[in-house]
């Protein structure tokens, strides 16, 4: 009986520490993920014209629905300036 009790032991102390292990792997790759991108990689996937500066027939997702917030000077285009002088959007509060 007090073999079984160990082995019991070891067992549900082993799947803690898998459990623990990967949640918190999990929880770090979700803070990676939502780095907004640098202005570089936008250009890289978006810029199609090759041009340094992004249209808003080249823009994509959420930057487009902001278009208008982020062209400041209000020329058609995104520029490097104006996309780091645009305050970032504030996070969302995780839900618990």
């Amino acid at each position: 009986m007090k073999n079984f009790r160990l082995r019991l032991a070891v067992l549900v102390f082993g799947a803690t520490l898998f459990f623990a292990n990967s949640t918190v792997a999990q929880s770090q790759d979700n803070n990676e993920r939502r780095k907004p991108p640098t202005f570089e990689q936008l250009l890289d996937k978006m810029d199609t014209n090759e041009d340094g500066k992004l249209s808003k027939k080249e823009i994509k997702g959420p930057l487009k629905e902001r278009f208008s917030k982020v062209d400041l000077d209000e020329d058609g285009f995104i520029t490097e300036e104006e996309f780091k002088k645009v305050p970032k959007p504030k996070r969302r509060e995780k839900r618990n």
